[in-house]
């Protein structure tokens, strides 16, 4: 138990996360995980989701169809210049560990923060976006938990969420 206690105090703050922690409780019908809150979250295969200079995301939880296409456009709404303050979509494979991959990203600046090394954790991605920009991606994707970040450098700990395919 001072295991326990000891670890979920090393945490850090996770005043935002309630929303978007998976559970391993599943449905008979349906192996997909799930998210608390994302029934209340509408099913749409088209979302906007917009970064600002408070390194927040507007959404952290999004509800898709799963083996449908979904498109996800990414807003820069920011006004501070991209060299310290750019923001992307990193739609990661279920299972990647995000502390290690932020990491990993911090050091790939020749590659718009996305390591190449990694590549293979990464489902889609946007272009690194300046201030006042936008990009879209297209992925279909199967049923699963997937989590997106923004890899610009400290950024992973707050830029993040859940996608949910069901």
């Amino acid at each position: 138990m001072a295991v326990a206690l000891g670890l979920a105090s090393c945490g850090g703050d996770n005043t935002n996360n309630t929303n978007t922690t998976a559970t391993t409780e599943q449905s008979s019908n349906d192996a997909t995980p799930t998210v608390e809150g994302i029934e209340n979250v509408n099913i749409s295969n088209s979302w906007t989701v917009e970064g600002n200079d408070n390194m927040k995301f507007d959404t952290e939880l999004i509800r898709v169809k799963a083996g449908e296409p979904l498109e996800i456009t990414l807003k820069n709404v920011g006004s501070l210049p991209k060299e310290s303050m750019g923001h992307n979509f990193v739609i990661l494979k279920p299972g990647v560990d995000v502390a290690t991959f932020g990491g990993e990203a911090a050091a790939a600046a020749d590659n718009e923060y996305i390591p190449k090394s990694s590549l293979s954790s990464v489902v889609a991605h946007t272009k690194l976006l300046g201030p006042g920009e936008q990009d879209k991606i297209s992925v279909t994707l199967e049923k699963g938990v997937y989590e997106y970040i923004c890899s610009f450098p400290g950024h992973f700990g707050m830029m993040k969420g859940k996608i949910v395919a069901e």
